[in-house]
Parts: structure tokens; C-alpha cells; sequence
């Protein structure tokens, strides 16, 4: 074992890449939300992503393969980020915490649907929405999708559903109404 490592196992190898408190939450708006630009990334993080740390999250997810950084072709000053096959893999780690956390803490139901769809849709649907995944950020062609929606959109409606429901409707709306604006727009 080397010393940049604590150990070899597993969980403790993937923890140093996920084990911060954004690393995952960039990765989950760029699956879930589509924000490839940094700016994107910024102004939709509803938990408040500093600058700095941003740059810096996205420069090591880069650095460990997670992520590429490419020059965007339809604006000079900008980069695209794109996800890697190893970060499109976490679509079912995603769905098994989103699942948890909806079952176990005080989530509200806004920015919980996905999550719950995820979890009720199981492995099918995790693996439609990597293909999806694939095709946005590799290039790969997931063929057309069965129901002439992809997986995104599917979500989206459902949140989009959920988030129209008045603060009382929508049990229990704890943390998220003062951010419904922000979500939905940012989440497309």
C-alpha cells in the first residue's frame, strides 16, 4: 500500500474521493440537473457552494478521473465539464442514498421525488438513465427511449409536480420551499 492511501480498502479508497462535503453534490447536480459550466454549478447549488471551493472540488474530481474539462466550443472563455464512466456509475449509489436518507431523515418531498422514483424504479432504471448519461457526456447512443421520455425528464416532471403543491400540500416540506425557485430552474 502506498502512502497517499490510508488503506486499500474499498470503502475507505472511495470515501477519499466522495468523503468531502461537495464532491458527491457537484456530481449530483451534474447528473440530476445537467450543469456542465461552472457557473451553472454555482448559482444551482441550493446548499451554497463556495467559488473557491468549487474550482477546487472540480479541479480534483478532474485530477481523479471523475470528471473531464474541456474547452466549450460555443463560447471561448468557457469550459464543459463531463462526467466519466466511473462517475455515471454512481447513479445506483445515488438512488441506495437518496433512498435511505428519504426513509431515515427529514428530507423534504421536493428534493426527495427523485430520489423515491429512483428507488421504486430500481436497477432498470438506473441503467436507462446511465445510457442517458452516456450519451449526454460520452457520446455513446442509448437508443430511443421506451416511453419517448428520457429518465431526466421523468424526473424533472415529477419534481416539477411535487414543487407546484403549496408548502402545505407537500408533506413535509421542512427545508426546501425558500429554494423552489431556485431548484426549478437550476434542475432543468
Amino acid at each position: 500500500m502506498t502512502d497517499q492511501h490510508r488503506s486499500g480498502c474499498p470503502i475507505n479508497l472511495s470515501l477519499e474521493i466522495f468523503g468531502d462535503k461537495w464532491s458527491l453534490l457537484i456530481l449530483r447536480d451534474m447528473i440530476f440537473g445537467r450543469q456542465r459550466h461552472f457557473r451553472e454549478l454555482l448559482a444551482g447549488s441550493i446548499e451554497g457552494i463556495a467559488s473557491n471551493i468549487l474550482a477546487s472540488r472540480l479541479k480534483t474530481l478532474v485530477d481523479l478521473g471523475m470528471l473531464t474539462r474541456q474547452p466549450d466550443p460555443s463560447h471561448k472563455q468557457k469550459v464543459i465539464y463531463s462526467l466519466t464512466e466511473p462517475a455515471i456509475e454512481l447513479v445506483p449509489i445515488m438512488a441506495a442514498l437518496g433512498t435511505w436518507g428519504t426513509r431515515w431523515l427529514p428530507v423534504s418531498e421536493e428534493l426527495s421525488i427523485r430520489a423515491r422514483l429512483l428507488g421504486e424504479g430500481g436497477p432498470d432504471l438506473w441503467e436507462r438513465f446511465m445510457a442517458e448519461l452516456r450519451e449526454e457526456h460520452l457520446g455513446i447512443p442509448a437508443g430511443p427511449s421506451p416511453d419517448g421520455r428520457t429518465v431526466r425528464e421523468q424526473l424533472h416532471e415529477a419534481y416539477l409536480a411535487v414543487a407546484a403543491l403549496s408548502p402545505g400540500d407537500a408533506t413535509p416540506s421542512r427545508r426546501a420551499a425558500p429554494a423552489k425557485a431556485r431548484v426549478a430552474s437550476a434542475r432543468q
